[in-house]
């Protein structure tokens, strides 16, 4: 747990949002910060596309860039504030003129886009429950989530729907308006409504009904290690948390052109790729093609990109062209850069300063929180391979189980503990939808725990483990697999890592690692030796791995997390679980 700092000098000529951590968070309240948004006219409540879109369009932001679309083939489309409004004020009315009531679930089965974007401002302003499913999911995720959840609306394009959904038209039955974006030359899905004629036939003023700031606005699914996914349900007050975390943990001033590339079936694409960056008023990047770094940088460059969000899976992806390969773009307008999905390693940390100028922020945070809790802020020096600080108006914790069964926190930073953090804040999920237990279960002793192992030092900086589930019991030793993936990271030939315990009769389990290697290295009984030894100079005999397994591609979800649980389950031949989270690849 090095306490090595780098110091903080991103952006220096833009003043943070933030400066002084300290006396931020002593005077920062979460009431203050909802009188920060203007709230529905006449007191109506709290909606959350009221304040992305409605109060911009309203006033002097009203013809400033809200997104600059681009095209897979290379083309672009910049949408002012005024024009989202008036885009997503047509869904809202269109689904009100479906019959489609307050509360109803709205389904949207579609890639970063436009249309995706309107889809969800749209239903919360009609007040819908709206739901993103990640467009690379195959039929029978999208099944089981419409059984769980079933919804009213699915709005999908013509592709998807015909490469993905036409055979299962019958499990689809509970839906009754099924909205398709034409990508494709006709005919549309019989019964179907087109998504351009439904929109060019509703009005573009749409007043929001009463919406009290818990009512449910959010649903969001989250994998379950096994048995069916989880829903989490957020309320419109999320919203505050989503302004607050915008501002203080992504630093995003009026002027900032910000790109977050996560996907917008999952929680970051929503909270960070939507609402953060429009709530914030800031210009955002929506860039319909994948992963590729040629392009990466060259939007950078082009749309002079002042503040990023990407996942530690795709730095990781770049980090394997080399430094060269960014410094032949100009990236010189970042100015602040962080990741999220999964503990970013502290290579990757320090690489961000030599191929950008910068070093990348980590950030934590889960579908439950609904938003950013811990993170390496402006204000802070960053620890590599730290998880930061909580923010402001979040307390968190690393706590274990006292002799009189009762939780308490944990003082010495070289004890680990379950990451807790208090209720409280506006973003956190209100339900688990139709599971009350499963949600009850999340809490205990005045406490929300996260399922997530870590330390923390004397200085308030957290250091994940690893998940609860993850930790790996080694002759009597606890090891958390992100520490010997790290140091494996190190080595010139491994690309990725990703580390398990095996059941072993004398040392309860022994740590198995499984790694791909960077291009120009391919395995060999002599490269394997060669980690192995590497690791136990690292590490130290009993927590280095004992056994490295080299693989073409580790299984992962786009979101950047490597599927632990995956790796033990094909490396014991236990039941896989849930895999709709899961890369297409893979």
């Amino acid at each position: 747990m090095a306490a090595i700092g780098i110091s903080n000098s991103v952006g220096a000529a833009v003043p943070p949002n933030m400066a002084d951590y300290d006396a931020t968070c002593r005077a920062f309240s979460w009431e203050r910060a909802r009188r920060e948004l203007s709230g529905l006219p006449k007191g109506r409540g709290l909606n959350i596309a009221h304040e992305a879109v409605d109060r911009h369009a309203a006033g002097p932001q009203a013809e400033q860039t809200a997104l600059r679309c681009l095209s897979e083939a290379g083309g672009r489309r910049e949408v002012s504030y005024a024009e989202l409004a008036r885009l997503s004020s047509r869904f809202a009315a269109a689904l009100e003129r479906l019959g489609v009531e307050p509360g109803e679930r709205v389904f949207v089965y579609a890639g970063r886009s436009l249309e995706q974007v309107t889809a969800a401002l749209g239903s919360l302003k009609a007040r819908c429950l709206y739901c993103p499913l990640f467009a690379a999911f195959g039929p029978d995720p999208v099944s089981a989530r419409v059984a769980i959840a079933k919804p009213k609306v699915l709005v999908t394009t013509q592709s998807l729907f015909r490469r993905k959904l036409s055979g299962i038209r019958d499990e689809l039955a509970v839906i009754e308006h099924l909205i398709i974006i034409p990508d494709e030359p006709p005919p549309l899905p019989a019964g179907s409504f087109n998504w351009h004629y439904l929109l060019a036939e509703s009005p573009d003023h749409y007043e929001i009904g009463e919406t009290p700031a818990d009512s449910p606005a959010l649903l969001h699914f989250t994998s379950g290690t096994t048995g069916t996914p989880k829903g989490a349900v957020h309320s419109h007050e999320a919203v505050v948390a989503h302004q607050v975390t915008g501002r203080l943990a992504l630093d995003l001033h009026d002027d900032d052109v910000f790109w977050c590339t996560a996907d917008p079936g999952w929680v970051t694409g929503t909270s960070y790729g939507l609402i953060a960056p429009l709530v914030c008023g800031v210009t955002s990047i929506v860039d319909e093609g994948e992963f590729d770094p040629q392009r990466w940088y060259r939007i950078i460059q082009d749309y002079r990109v002042t503040v990023w969000y990407t996942a530690p899976t795709a730095i990781r992806m770049l980090m394997r062209q080399g430094t060269e390969a960014a410094i032949r773009f100009d990236t010189s307008s970042l100015r602040f850069v962080a990741s999220v999905g999964e503990p970013l390693n502290p290579e990757a940390v320090v690489w961000g300063r030599e191929a950008f100028g910068h070093a990348i922020h980590d950030t934590y945070w889960q579908t439950e929180t609904g938003g950013i809790m811990i993170a390496n802020v402006r204000a802070l020096e960053i620890r590599p391979g730290s998880m930061g600080r909580p923010l402001p108006g979040i307390e968190a914790a690393v706590v274990t189980t006292g002799d009189d069964g009762r939780l308490v926190e944990v003082d010495d930073p070289e004890v680990q503990g379950e990451i807790a953090i208090r209720p409280g804040w506006p973003a956190m999920f209100t339900s688990y939808w139709d599971e009350p237990q499963r949600y009850a279960d999340c809490f205990r002793d005045g406490w929300y725990l996260t399922g997530d192992l870590a330390r923390r030092d004397f200085d308030g900086y957290f250091w994940f483990v690893g998940r609860a589930d993850d930790v790996i019991k080694t002759s009597g030793h606890l090891v958390g697999p992100f520490e010997v993936e790290s140091v494996l990271l190190e080595h010139e030939a491994v690309a990725e890592a990703g580390v398990i315990g095996k059941p072993d009769p004398e040392a309860h389990e022994i740590i198995k690692a499984f790694v791909t290697l960077r291009a120009g290295y391919e395995p060999s009984d002599e490269l394997r030796l060669d980690l192995l030894g590497f690791s136990r100079r690292r590490l130290g005999a009993s927590v280095a791995p004992k056994a490295v397994a080299f693989m073409a591609r580790l299984p992962r979800t786009r979101s950047g997390k490597i599927m632990r649980r995956l790796l033990k389950a094909r490396e014991l031949g236990l039941p896989l679980g849930d895999t709709s989270t899961l890369e297409a690849a893979e």
